[in-house]
């Protein structure tokens, strides 16, 4: 049983539909639904009994499961889900997913079908294999499933990886989209990560608003996700890493040298 939260659903397009997920203590799976056939995939199921739950309550069939990572809060459910439904395809960026048949690269367009069609970026830091799933849709806004990778107001730590990765996933991978791109991250970290925020930007009216209102959002339980690309950019600092008062607190110019200080400083926080 997941601890938190409740599932509340979000169109991003004439044809699909989002459901957040809350499973474990603050993680996010995702259904990403065709409604037109009744068919879904899900993104990052650490929990099977869950996801297959709600599969189950909206009259699903399960087509396919996304994993950004290979972190059990993320991959744990895919082996039970593979011994659940025959010819279930999984997809991931890393040898040491769960239950993985389909290995990614990057780049790569996964067509499930007409509907649940998604571009892969390699978002390598969090871990070596991370990808974001990126919904292929020319009506309405993109939906970006972002993992570990980009959190609201945040991202995640550099396991595998350093603060050039993460500059790059963050301020050139994902800051390329649209700024429309409608951010659904692996984590409720949001009310925690803005704190940060407003300590390292406390003059940042963005900051400010948007963390008055996620707190709104957790005393009723309510998901703070989505966010959108071009308000991360307003309000989270690893994306604001050329901003003048990012760099001089951090006594650098350098971008990555932000970056790396900005993780550290959150580390410790």
């Amino acid at each position: 049983q997941s601890t938190w939260g409740d599932s509340h659903s979000f169109r991003f397009s004439l044809m699909a539909l989002v459901v957040p997920v809350p499973v474990l203590d603050d993680n996010y799976a995702y259904l990403v639904i065709d409604e037109a056939s009744s068919t879904c995939v899900a993104v990052d199921p650490a929990d099977s009994d869950i996801v297959m739950a709600a599969v189950t309550a909206r009259g699903l069939t399960l087509l396919a499961v996304l994993t950004t990572h290979h972190h059990a809060d993320h991959a744990g459910g895919n082996t039970d889900l593979a011994a659940r439904v025959p010819g279930l395809r999984i997809y991931g960026g890393d040898d040491r997913v769960d239950a993985i048949t389909n290995l990614l690269t990057g780049g790569e367009t996964i067509e499930i079908s007409p509907v649940l069609s998604f571009r892969v970026l390699p978002t390598p830091c969090h871990t070596r294999g991370h990808v974001i799933y990126v919904v292929a849709q020319t009506s309405g806004a993109l939906a970006a499933f972002t993992g570990d990778t980009l959190f609201i107001s945040g991202c995640g730590r550099f396991f595998e990886g350093d603060a050039a990765q993460m500059h790059h996933a963050l301020n050139t991978v994902i800051a390329g989209l649209p700024d429309s791109t409608q951010i659904y991250c692996g984590h409720e970290y949001t009310v925690s990560n803005l704190t940060f925020a407003a300590h390292v930007e406390p003059a940042n009216e963005a900051i400010k608003a948007k963390k008055r209102w996620a707190e709104e959002q957790s005393a009723a339980e309510r998901p703070t996700v989505p966010s959108t690309l071009g308000e991360e950019k307003t309000y989270n600092p690893f994306m604001r890493v050329q901003t003048e008062a990012l760099c001089a607190l951090a006594g650098s110019q350098d971008p990555v040298a932000v970056m790396d200080y900005l993780r550290t400083a959150k580390n410790n926080f």
